[in-house]
């Protein structure tokens, strides 16, 4: 192994927690939660080379990176760089941004930080919240990306509307769905309420919740895959093994074949 890679992994070791798991150099991988580079291709994307580009709770960045690697002429990230400012459910408000800080570090957006310099990245990270998107000082975007943010939020139709607002071209919104409710009710919009807990859930929509919450915040459904799971990375905590969870993870096999966040992805636009 070459010098730079060994210093490359001591780098990404710093990190207490990756969210995403990403190929920084030949060889390097992030520890992340989740592996989206198996599903990046199933994504319905729009065409973003020569395009301005918008990334909504980047995290780790693997869609802003994603993004510049398809060509896109600009790419702007947001995130909130405070745990405690997480739209923590009442129950856990109280100690749930220091008990994130404790699991994934105090300086949120380290990993970004990581990755950005071993790709030699452009991209650029800002301290926003989603809810602050304002045309006035973002200006518009050709292109925006959010990856499974709204199941984390307490508005998420709130948060939709806000990215209507700097839309001016296409807007791909990837989320985790409920399968049951997808499979019993494939036509039906649903909500399943959680609010509740340190995972910071609020609510999980079925397939067609999801795509009524896009077309609430103003936006025409142009292309939605079929269900589709995300792999789990090498770092996610092992699964549970209670009834709930078992059932949950024998109705998965069967719809999509293996482990992981059943998940959703739309093609969007504004309406006129």
């Amino acid at each position: 192994m070459s010098v730079e890679a060994e210093e490359l992994r001591r780098e990404i070791a710093t990190n207490p927690m990756w969210y995403h798991t990403m190929e920084l150099a030949p060889g390097v991988e992030t520890p992340g939660w989740f592996d989206m580079r198996p599903v990046a291709q199933r994504l319905p994307w729009p065409d973003v080379r020569g395009k301005r580009c918008l990334d909504v709770g980047t995290y780790d960045g693997f869609l802003a990176f994603e993004m510049e690697r398809r060509g896109a002429a600009e790419v702007v990230a947001i995130d909130i760089d405070d745990h405690t400012l997480w739209d923590w459910p009442p129950d856990v408000r109280a100690h749930g941004g220091e008990n994130l800080a404790k699991l994934a570090g105090p300086e949120k957006g380290r990993g970004f930080r990581i990755a950005h310099a071993a790709l030699g990245s452009r991209v650029d990270r800002r301290p926003i919240s989603v809810y602050d998107l304002d045309p006035a000082s973002m200006g518009m975007f050709d292109v925006i990306v959010c990856g499974y943010l709204m199941l984390h939020l307490r508005d998420p139709m709130r948060a939709l509307e806000a990215i209507r607002m700097v839309c001016g071209g296409y807007f791909l919104s990837a989320e985790e769905i409920n399968l049951v409710t997808t499979l019993t009710h494939p036509r039906r919009p649903l909500l399943q309420l959680n609010g509740s807990g340190p995972l910071c859930q609020w609510m999980i929509p079925n397939a067609a919740g999801h795509r009524r919450m896009l077309f609430s915040a103003g936006f025409r459904i142009l292309k939605a895959t079929k269900p589709y799971p995300v792999p789990f990375g090498s770092a996610h905590p092992a699964p549970q093994h209670d009834v709930r969870s078992l059932t949950r993870g024998a109705i998965q096999r069967g719809m999509l074949r293996q482990r992981g966040v059943p998940s959703e992805a739309v093609l969007a636009e504004p309406r006129v």
